[in-house]
């Protein structure tokens, strides 16, 4: 046996025994997650998903479930301080007005993890932020609709996610450094959507209507895939062809979108994985085991998905991560 293969196994041995103990410490741990609430397919995953993490992990979860209201998450979190939770998970619904309870958090010794958005707070109040880099999510959506148009003139309807989120804000801000300096790409109505499928399609529909009947919109950029299948539907029903006459591209890779992508009603989506929770386990587990300090911002992967990408496949594989 080489010296290179005994410090392989050396090194994979460690590395084992290190997830043993993280995993060991976890277990018996309670955590408390204040979710912001179930209003996209993307949303009910994660959910499912850290609930599935943390059963695997031998951690009492506790479930909160704020219905798209910061008040009810800063209950929620309050309530995880009062009952001595050894963590906190919390997806914020907002990016301002956190300063207070997590200080509260703080000075209990709870340390807190976000969930896929972050918050304008002072870092030293939360552990670490488990998300995507959302602004390269819209800068891959605008760099996506500028190689599918070329030269040609595209209008562009956005539908915002909810106000004031930190996905709203950064989507919006990669998408329109993407397309910065094509002057044949325009943004020419953006509203919000509220993240949610049936929002998406009112808003659309005023979209098509304000627009010739939607004769003057050449693609719709929508900050989650929910909302897409909203705009989806509004397109259909103004007598139009989505994916040909007005072109949609969103951000999720949720199924229901590659559905969309199958039947050549959507273009393209960009992948944000549900599982947040994996990571944010992990961190804690060396945390709470020795105090070791994660780095203050963990990065997932971000994907472009088209119809080149067996998009019944990924349909398939989706649905089996809890959608």
């Amino acid at each position: 046996m080489t010296i290179i293969t005994k410090l392989a196994l050396a090194a994979g041995l460690a590395t084992a025994l290190s997830t043993a103990a993280f995993a060991q410490d976890l277990s018996g741990k309670v955590v408390g997650f204040s979710q912001i609430g179930s209003e996209s397919g993307w949303r009910a995953a994660e959910t499912s998903v850290t609930k599935q993490q943390a059963e695997e992990r031998g951690v009492d979860l506790k479930f909160a479930d704020a219905q798209q209201k910061q008040e009810n998450q800063i209950k929620a979190i309050r309530g995880f301080i009062a009952q001595g939770v050894d963590a906190i998970l919390v997806a914020p619904v907002v990016a301002t007005g956190w300063d207070e309870v997590l200080t509260e958090a703080k000075e209990a010794e709870i340390p807190v993890v976000l969930l896929d958005r972050g918050v304008d707070a002072s870092e030293d109040l939360y552990l670490t932020s488990v998300a995507s880099d959302q602004v390269k999510e819209g800068r891959v959506a605008g760099q996506w609709l500028v190689d599918t148009v070329g030269t040609e003139e595209c209008k562009i309807v956005e539908l915002q996610g909810t106000v004031g989120s930190t996905p709203a804000i950064n989507r919006k801000q990669g998408f329109e450094e993407a397309i910065a300096g094509h002057d044949n790409l325009s943004i020419i109505r953006s509203q919000t959507g509220d993240f949610t499928r049936s929002k998406g399609k009112e808003v659309m529909e005023g979209f098509i209507k304000a627009e010739n009947g939607g004769a003057d919109i050449c693609a719709v950029y929508a900050h989650n895939d929910d909302m897409a299948v909203g705009a989806i539907q509004a397109i259909k029903d103004a007598g139009l062809k989505p994916g040909t006459d007005i072109l949609v591209v969103s951000i999720d890779a949720v199924p229901d979108i590659f559905t969309a992508i199958a039947a050549g009603e959507a273009n393209a989506t960009v992948e944000l994985t549900p599982n947040m929770a994996g990571p944010a386990f992990d961190a804690l587990a060396a945390y709470l085991a020795d105090g070791t300090e994660p780095e203050k911002f963990i990065i997932t992967e971000s994907k472009l998905y088209t119809s080149a990408d067996d998009p019944q496949g990924e349909y398939d594989r989706r649905k089996g991560l809890g959608y």
